[in-house]
């Protein structure tokens, strides 16, 4: 399938690492103009030459704190002056912190809260522009399986993500006459280094073979977080789905909160 986005603009706010940074390259390899938001400049350039080597026409690694509205309007002002459009927003920066209700402080919930909705609304509200100018337009937001599936442990996180699938649902209403279409993704648990670290530090030697399955059982054990298939998933597998979302062939979906998580009770 012809997804249509060779020679697209897209941005990756959040795009550097894990899933925001599978999404970039799967946007690079479908031919897209790619800009990468994110604040360390050694991961930026990496992926920055990653993207090219894929096939983006433009990669750019533009280092942004997505909490610094002036910072993120300048970057979209940048990108203004370069491209003059945007097909494609995916907003994938999100907090990582675990804890009960009794564990955080009112700045780790305020930090959670910044990270996990308000760099949605600050690239959105300066990427509007960009999108309206463009002859289509897709905005993608990272939430979570764990919206519909609580944990105790994550409950900083949850909120924060709940907040996020709920601001875009009410994007997607207010944008869709204008026909710019905003869709979440909720993904389950991923593999990545903080994943990975977390497991090698439970150092259970009854965990099964293959870090996948040995990602779930850690998951399962501690965050009563199950699925269908036994396993973490990959970003590559929320990537699919996101560009698919970016496309142009996404033209009816709107508003949706899609599950990529395995197989769960979403």
């Amino acid at each position: 399938m012809d997804l249509g986005l060779r020679g697209r603009a897209a941005v990756v706010a959040g795009g550097s690492r894990g899933m925001g940074r599978a999404t970039a390259e799967s946007l690079a390899a479908e031919g897209c103009r790619v800009a990468v938001l994110a604040r360390t400049q050694s991961d930026l350039r990496e992926t920055e030459d990653a993207l090219h080597e894929l096939g983006s026409p433009d990669a750019l690694g533009l280092p942004v704190d997505l909490r610094d509205q002036g910072q993120v309007g300048d970057a979209f002002a940048f990108l203004d002056e370069r491209w003059g459009e945007l097909n494609a927003l995916v907003n994938a920066a999100g907090p990582i912190r675990t804890g009960r209700l009794d564990e955080l402080s009112d700045e780790d919930w305020m930090r959670d809260y910044d990270l996990g909705v308000l760099t949605m609304v600050r690239a959105v509200r300066a990427a509007l522009p960009l999108l309206r100018r463009a002859t289509f337009a897709r905005i993608v937001n990272l939430a979570a399986m764990s919206i519909r599936h609580q944990s105790p442990g994550l409950v900083s996180y949850t909120a924060s993500k709940a907040a996020l699938a709920s601001a875009s649902k009410n994007l997607a209403r207010t944008l869709a006459p204008e026909g710019i279409i905003v869709n979440t993704i909720c993904p389950g648990i991923v593999m990545s280094p903080v994943l990975a670290d977390y497991v090698e530090r439970a150092g259970d030697p009854s965990l099964p073979e293959g870090p996948l399955e040995a990602a779930y059982a850690v998951i399962e054990r501690d965050f009563a977080s199950s699925n269908d298939l036994g396993r973490v998933g990959l970003p590559e597998e929320v990537a699919s789905v996101a560009v698919f979302l970016c496309s142009e062939q996404a033209s009816f979906v709107v508003g949706a909160a899609v599950p990529v998580d395995g197989g769960s009770d979403f």
